[in-house]
């Protein structure tokens, strides 16, 4: 018989704001974000999963450089916070699972 625990996602935070965008330190441009940030929790006991998060969003910002869209960069909210993001599309949308070396959150 295996012992399998299932999660789901809570909404934990829904942030809107104005930051900036990095790649590898440097700033691509200023952005205004919206945001939705997940935590993972098991289902039955409600306890939170470590290190299981999603985020998922929109910035104003319209990438003329194709390359960019799906590698890894850093947002910096409005509240000096900074989370691992990655450009989903070239309209500006980001997206951010789980924690890693260079995609981790630093919010929590």
């Amino acid at each position: 018989m295996t012992n399998v625990q299932h999660a789901t996602f809570k909404i934990v935070e829904e942030l809107t704001g104005v930051g900036e965008l990095f790649q590898d330190g440097t700033v691509l441009r200023q952005v205004r974000y919206s945001i939705t940030r997940y935590q993972g929790m098991l289902v039955g006991s409600g306890m939170p999963v470590p290190g299981l998060h999603r985020i998922e969003g929109a910035t104003d910002y319209e990438v003329t450089d194709a390359s960019l869209v799906g590698r890894p960069l850093t947002l910096r909210l409005e509240d000096g916070r900074t989370i691992g993001v990655t450009l989903a599309a070239r309209d500006g949308r980001i997206l951010s699972e789980g924690h890693g070396p260079g995609g981790g959150c630093q919010c929590c």
